[in-house]
This record gives structure tokens, C-alpha cells and sequence, in this order.
């Protein structure tokens, strides 16, 4: 294992502290845990305030996205493990500002266990929270269980159309009724060309053999759909394409927001070879890209691969992803 760091167990904690030194004016921690990140001007007297979480690894997601238009703040776990449900509640006390909590992660067992009992300790405590969960992997499960599928990238398109909505004044159940709309219209699918390495673990938690690709291998290295040789990117964006355009029932005229991510090692002039072959396949679609984002949105430590996320608009959510929002990784207006 190659990676810079100090003592491996001590990496969340180490990372954090860099964090907040470089973005000490907007983010804050909450008491003396380091992992409980909330707006340094939290709470938001009168507003919806929007929790995430989840393990680390995946930077910018969670922490980048907490901010002016998007989240209000979040609580991580260690590498790829979730937070407790007292971090979550730690979060959600801070950030209450008298009008509900919007909870807003991925769709995994231990981060479903947790925020639920966060949920039910923040009722004790006066507090309305109602959660929606993200689930635009189309390869994690079939159209007729998509309830079960993961969240990956498609979580930022979720964080931002909540974020507008809150900002904006919405009240929880219009906030979270958009929200939901939101994950509705997302699909997500990737592929990955090799493993990423847990620094406490120090070794590749899977391997996939030289020349070989894995198509819809999920952001924790959960099985895909198939193995077999590396193909050429645009062959492999068509496979990608096949399966969101299928799903999405986009029709000529309609217009998406697409985004192309990197799983953590691949180079943004990958990306952009991926995204050119989007574009084709959408204009051959007759369907317009409102808005695009390229570059490494939601990683996977240092795997390699990407993903390619859609999500179908209408005029609500149009407005809403064009509403300004100001965090450390993600800035729009």
C-alpha cells in the first residue's frame, strides 16, 4: 500500500482536521467529534434543515455538500462504515431550526438501521424528522425491486434539488415530496477497472484481473452485473447508456441533467472521452443536457472506474437545480 497518511486507524480523524482548517469559515463540528459536520452558521432559524451521512471514503459526499442551498449538515463513520445513531442525533439537535429534518442518504443496511433510531430519538426530543432514501443504482437490483437498490452518485442531484427547495422556504413535506420526485427521476450505473485499498485494511478488498472491467460494481465493491475484457470507452458508455435510457423513458424533446463521475482514480481526460459518447447517444435520443457535471463527485477511495448518472427534469426540478448553492466542493450562482 502506497498512500499518504499518518497511523492508518487515526485516517477520518486526520483528513477532518485538514477539512476544517481549510473551510473553518463555513463548516464547524459539533461539540468535540470531529465527525458530527454541520454549516458554521447552523442552525437556520424557519428553514428545513437537511441531514446526510454515511462511511467515509467517498469524498466529496458527504462533507463537500454541506452549505448555503444544499445540506445543513452530516455525520460520517469510519471508511466505508456508517456513523452512530447518536452522531446523527448530535447533527440533528445542531441544525433543527423549528421546521423538520429532512434525512437524505444511501440506501445500506447499517446507515438504514441508524438513521432510523436516530429518527426515533430525535422524535423524543421534539423533533420531526422524515427521511428519503437513495436508490439510483440500476445494477444493484431489477426495475421490480428498485426499493432495494443502492445510492451512489445520483445523491448529489438529490442533495441539490432538496437543498434549493429548503432554501428557498419550502416546508419538510414540500421538501421532501420534490426530493423524492427527484430520486424518482435518477438512474446511476458504473464500471470498474480496479479495487480501491482501506488504508486500516492496507491491502485491494477485491481484485479484477489485468485487461477486465466490471460492469456495475457498486461504490463499496458490491458484485455487478458481469465481468469480461476492458472494452473500448465508447462501447463502454453505450452498455451504461442502454441501461439509464431504457429505465428513464426520456422522450425526444425532454432534457436531463447528466453527471459523468470518477470513481477516484480515473483521470478527468477519461471522464471527458465518457462524457463526449453521453452527448452522442443523447442527441441520437433527441434529448437536450441542461445541466452536465464531470470530474469526482462521489469516489470510492482510489478505485478506479466511473459511473454516469441521468436525471429526467421537468420545469420544478429545472428551477431547483439552477438555484444557487455555495459548499467547499460544489459551487453554482
Amino acid at each position: 500500500m502506497k498512500k499518504i497518511l499518518n497511523d492508518p486507524d487515526n485516517f477520518v480523524n486526520d483528513m477532518l482536521e485538514g477539512l476544517y482548517a481549510a473551510h473553518g469559515e463555513t463548516l464547524a463540528h459539533v461539540g468535540d467529534d470531529l465527525r458530527c459536520l454541520v454549516r458554521e452558521d447552523a442552525p437556520i432559524m424557519g428553514k428545513v434543515a437537511l441531514a446526510a451521512g454515511g462511511g467515509s471514503g467517498h469524498l466529496p459526499i458527504f462533507l463537500g455538500y454541506v452549505g448555503q442551498g444544499m445540506l445543513s449538515g452530516c455525520a460520517i463513520g469510519d471508511v466505508f462504515q456508517s456513523p452512530s445513531s447518536e452522531q446523527m442525533l448530535t447533527v440533528t439537535k445542531k441544525i433543527h431550526g423549528g421546521a423538520g429534518v429532512l434525512y437524505i442518504y444511501g440506501n445500506y443496511g447499517g446507515d438504514t438501521m441508524n438513521f432510523d433510531m436516530a429518527t426515533e430519538l430525535a422524535d423524543m426530543e421534539g423533533i420531526e424528522v422524515r427521511t428519503v432514501l437513495l436508490k439510483d443504482d440500476v445494477a444493484s437490483a431489477s426495475f421490480d425491486r428498485a426499493d432495494t437498490r443502492r445510492g451512489v452518485a445520483g445523491m448529489v442531484y438529490a442533495f441539490k434539488i432538496a437543498g434549493a427547495s429548503a432554501d428557498l422556504g419550502h416546508n419538510l413535506e414540500q421538501v421532501e415530496t420534490v426530493t423524492r420526485k427527484a430520486v424518482a427521476n435518477t438512474r446511476s450505473m458504473g464500471v470498474a477497472l480496479g479495487p480501491c485499498i482501506l488504508p486500516a485494511v492496507g491491502k485491494p478488498g477485491f481484485t479484477i484481473p489485468e485487461g477486465e472491467m466490471e460492469i456495475g460494481m457498486g461504490i463499496h465493491g458490491e458484485p455487478g452485473v458481469r465481468r469480461g475484457p476492458l472494452r473500448p470507452a465508447d462501447a463502454v458508455v453505450d452498455e451504461l447508456m442502454d441501461a439509464l435510457l431504457a429505465e428513464m423513458q426520456a422522450q425526444p424533446g425532454d432534457k436531463v441533467a447528466v453527471l459523468v463521475n470518477s470513481l477516484g482514480a480515473t483521470p478527468l481526460m477519461e471522464l471527458y472521452i465518457l462524457h463526449a459518447r453521453v452527448v452522442q447517444r443523447l442527441a441520437a435520443a433527441g434529448i437536450g443536457i441542461h445541466v452536465a457535471l464531470v470530474g469526482p463527485y462521489c469516489t470510492s477511495l482510489d478505485m478506479a472506474g466511473a459511473s454516469i448518472t441521468l436525471m429526467h427534469l421537468d420545469d420544478e426540478l429545472t428551477r431547483l437545480i439552477d438555484h444557487p448553492c455555495g459548499c467547499p466542493m460544489f459551487r453554482q450562482g
